[in-house]
């Protein structure tokens, strides 16, 4: 599917200059004396503040031309594409709706009611781990009962994966060395990593791609159980990857958790919890695979939407996540020089190394 011809004219991206790529930083470590790279693509650095705003962008795109800018549109979102629709929204004073549940913090629920959105809270559990059959459930509802208002359908809209498969993932492969890496993807709704897997399969770079889940979500087949983060899992299997995909790693909520506390600690580089997540699983595939040594985590958003939720020692305790040794058998973790990053923007000023 091609997405948006008139402003994707050669499949890198919106040509407004408020759309810069996100940058690349390269993190140095050694595992068992060997030296590897992590590197993140910190997706924070879009408008709207995280990965999900290519998504708003794609799904807006899609839809719009049926949208009453009376009646407005609606959707399902852990929080960061409710953020950047509700910013959309307001920008084209358009109503907007986020669904959401009790995962979502309240500061995100708080910035998205800031910008002029209403947000329902989905309070029931829908038996599979989480909220979102009930949020679903929620949305037709409102679609059925209110004639004009659009939902945009991010777990359904084939813009949801194209935009990355025409975007994303060819903006990282600017930034990269010309090397074999493995690039590791988050899945909730599954349409990052399916547009990724489609990018791969029509333009075969050098990766081995990846998908990062939680244990208890079910997004890719895998059996249901009761999840805490948000932005990562989900209560039923991806549309996109109807199959599931493999090879995937499944990592433990008190990993990701771990695992963003780490790396704020070792680098000063704060992530959100499906970030945390990924970095878990590259620690780990680290230590399994010597051959392994460059790595790349596609990195949601950041740590200014978890400081009541994952930087918080009280939810940890209410939650009951204690920390986990993720990086037993690393040193280092600092940031390599600039020119260890290719493509433009691959830096990240104003990071600061403790």
């Amino acid at each position: 599917m091609e997405i948006f011809p008139d402003r994707f004219p050669d499949d890198s991206g919106p040509t407004d200059s408020s759309w810069s790529p996100s940058p690349v930083v390269p993190l140095g470590i050694i595992f068992d004396g060997a030296p590897r790279t992590l590197w993140l693509k910190l997706e924070s650095h879009n408008p709207y503040g995280s990965i999900k705003g290519r998504t708003a962008f794609a799904l807006w795109q899609s839809v719009k031309d049926r949208i009453d800018p009376r009646i407005g549109l609606i959707e399902s979102t852990s929080g960061n594409l409710g953020l950047a629709l509700a910013g959309l929204a307001a920008s084209l004073r358009v109503p907007f709706t986020a669904v959401v549940d009790p995962r979502v913090s309240p500061s995100v629920q708080h910035t998205m009611r800031a910008m002029g959105a209403r947000v329902v809270v989905v309070d029931q559990p829908d038996g599979a781990g989480g909220f979102l059959l009930n949020r679903l459930a929620h949305v037709a509802q409102r679609v059925r009962r209110e004639p004009g208002l659009v939902w945009p359908n991010q777990y359904t809209n084939p813009a949801n994966p194209a935009v990355h498969a025409q975007w994303t993932a060819p903006e990282l492969r600017t930034q990269l060395p010309a090397k074999p890496v493995s690039v590791l993807v988050a899945v909730s709704t599954g349409g990052t990593l399916a547009g990724f897997r489609d990018y791969v399969f029509t333009h075969s770079p050098a990766w081995e791609l990846i998908g990062v889940d939680v244990v208890g979500s079910v997004a890719l087949g895998d059996a249901h159980g009761e999840r805490v983060l948000s932005g990562i899992g989900a209560s039923r299997r991806s549309t996109f990857l109807p199959h599931g995909y493999r090879p995937a790693v499944h990592v433990d909520p008190p990993e990701a958790v771990s695992a963003c506390l780490w790396l704020k600690e070792t680098t000063g580089i704060a992530v959100g919890s499906s970030s945390g997540a990924l970095v878990a699983a590259a620690l780990r595939l680290f230590r399994e695979d010597p051959a392994r040594t460059d790595i790349v985590c596609l990195c949601p958003d950041g740590g200014d939407r978890y400081l009541d939720t994952v930087y918080s020692p009280l939810w940890r305790s209410q939650h009951d996540l204690a920390p986990v040794d993720v990086a037993a058998g690393v040193t280092g973790g600092g940031l390599l020089d600039a020119s260890a990053a290719t493509g433009p923007d691959a830096t990240e000023p104003d990071v600061t190394v403790r």
